[in-house]
């Protein structure tokens, strides 16, 4: 499969979960896993996913160390080699953290970089501007990532008209939950490449013309969340429609609060490891974990053969 053209950072791009191991000498006795992270990046690229996305919130980065971090995107660089892209999360409360931490991905091989506004600081438009104006200074594509849910910074179509005049500020993942944003998006900033953000409204965000996805459940499901990808991109409704609707129960924890746990719950039963997060993420309760175990049943009953061949 050959690489993906990174100017664009669009395809199917999995936001990685990071696996941890036990060590009482690491923060809350856990550290990354980096041997089961590698092997985990290679899987969802000969699963058929375009990209990984190393240290993104599904990744835990606000958990780790500045040297963990770079660890783990290095490991995704190695891991994935000339077969796939690999979009770093860069995200910081500064500017010059940001910067600091694309420099350091443009080092490493990365082939782009996903951004948040400023974190922990709700950001008006010429901070968010100058930040992400220092990311860009690294060289490397640049994805902005509109999250007004965790960041209380929205990117607003009109913003990212302003965010689309910095060179290398190529695309933008959309996370709203807002459908309509994706041809407004498209009319304010034109030159930029709108990419799905939420995995439960992947489908109807790809028929409005959204040209990537940056994904979580394709952690659990990447064959699957590929071969929708294709369909959709290809107008395949009907063919669409009937994978996209056993999988979307399971998609809407995505969009929850404890979506990494979700996910990693997802990747144990189907075989892959998960396993545990670092504070402040604790473990799912009975009843939520009773939840996630019925909607990824749905999904599993659905795709039984490529879940045993898994």
């Amino acid at each position: 499969m050959p690489k993906p053209h990174a100017q664009s950072l669009t395809g199917v791009i999995v936001a990685t979960a990071l696996p941890y191991a036990d060590d009482p000498t690491a923060p809350a006795g856990l550290r990354p896993d980096l041997d089961c992270y590698a092997a985990h990046c290679r899987w969802l690229v000969d699963s058929g996913c375009h990209g990984v996305g190393p240290n993104g919130s599904l990744g835990e980065y606000s958990s780790l160390s500045e040297a963990e971090r770079r660890a783990v995107a290095r490991t995704a660089v190695d891991a994935v080699g000339r077969d796939a892209l690999v979009v770093v999360g860069v995200h910081a409360p500064g500017a010059h953290q940001a910067r600091r931490h694309a420099e350091l991905a443009a080092e490493d091989g990365a082939d782009g970089v996903l951004c948040l506004p400023p974190t922990l600081y709700r950001a008006n438009t010429a901070e968010i501007v100058h930040h992400f104006e220092e990311v860009a200074k690294a060289g490397l594509p640049v994805m902005a990532y509109n999250n007004p849910f965790d960041t209380k910074v929205d990117l607003t179509p009109e913003a990212l008209g302003e965010i689309a005049a910095i060179d290398n500020v190529v695309a933008v993942k959309e996370f709203s939950g807002d459908v309509r944003r994706v041809l407004h998006i498209k009319e304010q900033a034109p030159r930029l490449a709108v990419v799905a953000g939420a995995d439960d409204l992947v489908l109807e965000a790809l028929l409005m013309g959204a040209t990537g996805w940056f994904a979580g459940f394709p952690n659990v499901f990447p064959a699957e969340s590929a071969r929708l990808y294709e369909l959709a991109r290809a107008g395949r409704l009907a063919e669409a429609r009937a994978l996209y609707e056993p999988l979307v129960a399971a998609f809407r924890w995505d969009s929850r609060t404890e979506f990494v746990q979700a996910i990693k719950r997802g990747m144990d039963l189907v075989g892959r490891y998960g396993g545990p997060c670092r504070p402040p993420r604790g473990p799912l309760t009975d009843a939520q974990l009773a939840a996630v175990d019925a909607d990824m049943k749905r999904a599993l009953d659905a795709f039984a053969p490529a879940a045993e061949a898994v």
